[in-house]
């Protein structure tokens, strides 16, 4: 993941620079198809006409944004969202005196296409947002996770089933085309293909997006069958896939640190607190308990 930051002067370089009252930070999340993320403070920032060749999907933090789209002119307040296609016209500016803070993400064409792919519209339609503003504070909180989750979380399975949710429902809610939920189509042998894989490989840090394509479903409708199916959406379903190798290999004679390691924990820590979770015990009262002359080589 690159990320890049700059202040208000036009001064860029690595790291999260601070002027006063602006400051940006811009990333490049790899894992998602080279998903555009943005996290800004402006006050005296005024952005000139301008489009973008992807979509941007963002929410207001604090204060709020004035902006041109669609031959009109919007503000967009606190816990609003924003709705920017690809290609549109649009310009940005302060709507209050102490300016705006927020987050936005800018999705390509053919990600949102591929995420509606199952629902029911015509096969790989590109949405379209007649709405520059919506007030909608559930679905602004679940992007508000998504935003966090991007800075955060090394799981490739847990980033996207969050962010591809969050825009489903955007799509599901918000888009003009008619796009609905998906057609109820009987998926459980992809599904059981899906599980299969994770219980084979846990340790690969594998992406929702790949999944979906292994067994040709869209990344939304897979999400959804595979948590009705299991009962765990695929990146919980894939720590307890690990957490069932880890006690294997533990018997087996592996370190904690090197059996966290192998299943692709992101440390040590990571991986106690999923055991404990999962286990009621840490791994290491585990070897203790059940292999008592291992306990000291556990670490």
């Amino acid at each position: 993941m690159l990320w890049y930051s700059g202040n208000q002067d036009g001064v860029y370089g690595m790291g999260n620079m601070t002027t006063h009252k602006e400051n940006v930070t811009f990333t490049h999340v790899e894992d998602l198809g080279g998903l555009e993320v943005l996290q800004a403070r402006y006050h005296r920032q005024t952005f000139s006409r301008h489009s973008h060749e992807n979509f941007c999907v963002g929410v207001i933090n604090e204060g709020a944004q004035s902006f041109y789209r669609t031959g009109g002119t919007h503000i967009a307040p606190q816990d609003s969202i924003i709705l920017v296609n690809a290609d549109d016209i649009h310009t940005g500016r302060a709507a209050t005196e102490n300016g705006w803070s927020y987050h936005a993400m800018y999705p390509s064409a053919e990600l949102l296409a591929s995420l509606s792919k199952d629902m029911k519209t015509t096969a790989g339609a590109t949405p379209y947002f007649p709405e520059a503003v919506v007030y909608d504070p559930m679905l602004a909180l679940e992007l508000r996770q998504s935003f966090k989750l991007l800075s955060i979380a090394n799981n490739k399975l847990l980033k996207e089933s969050v962010v591809f949710s969050a825009l489903a429902r955007l799509m599901m809610k918000h888009a003009k085309t008619s796009i609905t939920p998906p057609v109820q189509i009987n998926a459980q042998s992809q599904v059981l293909r899906v599980r299969s894989f994770l219980d084979d490989c846990p340790e690969e840090n594998i992406s929702l997006l790949e999944l979906s394509s292994l067994v040709s479903l869209s990344p939304y409708y897979l999400l959804r069958q595979f948590q009705k199916m299991t009962g765990l959406p695929p990146h919980a379903y894939q720590i307890q896939a690990r957490l069932r190798k880890s006690r294997t290999l533990l018997k087996h004679g592996c370190s904690i640190l090197e059996t966290a390691m192998l299943l692709g924990f992101h440390d040590q820590s990571h991986f106690h607190r999923h055991f404990k979770k999962s286990m009621g015990i840490t791994p290491k009262e585990y070897v203790k308990n059940l292999l008592p002359e291992l306990a000291n080589s556990a670490i």
